[in-house]
């Protein structure tokens, strides 16, 4: 019963990790929430970076497969991507209020489409499309009447939202992994022979 036990303690410390790295993201997105400016500037920085390190692997892969068809279009690719990461590692505030813009723009046409389909459809969910439509279209208003300073802080909230559910969700799964592979190393210690049980003479066994 040794090895069941031992594979047993590694995945329950493998969903404390989890539980430890689900409860890091919420508190990093309970500060987020807190200071959604920081935020802001934090996650256009990490989308900057990451669209500059992809650039650069597109590149080198690109140069890897010269001779293909597909090679120019890998370089045009790339060069799209390091160009518009170091944009906005340079102007971080300027593409947040560029891309607050743009998702305003997406929560109103989203919401119109919503409303007005629903109410052309008059479907069985028509009561929860037209609440989705007009929240969307609020949202959308929100935004851009408030544009560009909620550039300054509606990426942040979004990102800051999507690290505290995230982390929601790690925490459950952990906490849910641990307590399931404990019952499971219970019944199996209860269902494991004796050293008593497993030693059998041989006059028994040939009774």
């Amino acid at each position: 019963m040794n090895g069941p036990t031992a594979e047993g303690r590694k995945l329950s410390r493998s969903f404390g990790w989890l539980a430890l790295l689900g409860t890091l993201l919420v508190i990093a997105g309970v500060i987020g929430l807190i200071y959604t400016g920081v935020a802001t500037l934090t996650s256009m920085l990490l989308f900057g970076w990451l669209l500059l390190v992809g650039g650069l692997v597109g590149l080198l892969h690109a140069i890897e497969s010269r001779g293909t068809n597909y090679f120019w279009l890998g370089v045009v690719v790339a060069a799209l991507n390091i160009a518009a990461g170091v944009v906005v590692i340079k102007h971080p505030e300027g593409t947040a209020e560029a891309l607050t813009m743009f998702a305003a723009l997406l929560f109103l046409t989203g919401g119109v489409f919503r409303l007005v389909g629903s109410v052309v459809v008059r479907g069985p969910q028509m009561g929860w499309t037209l609440l989705q439509g007009a929240f969307g279209l609020l949202l959308g208003l929100l935004v851009l009447f408030d544009w560009p300073h909620s550039g300054l802080y509606v990426l942040g909230c979004f990102f800051s939202l999507a690290l505290l559910f995230d982390g929601l969700g790690l925490i459950a799964i952990g906490i849910g992994g641990r307590r399931i592979v404990s019952m499971v190393s219970d019944r199996l210690d209860e269902t494991a022979p004796t050293a008593d049980e497993s030693i059998t003479s041989p006059e028994d066994g040939q009774k």
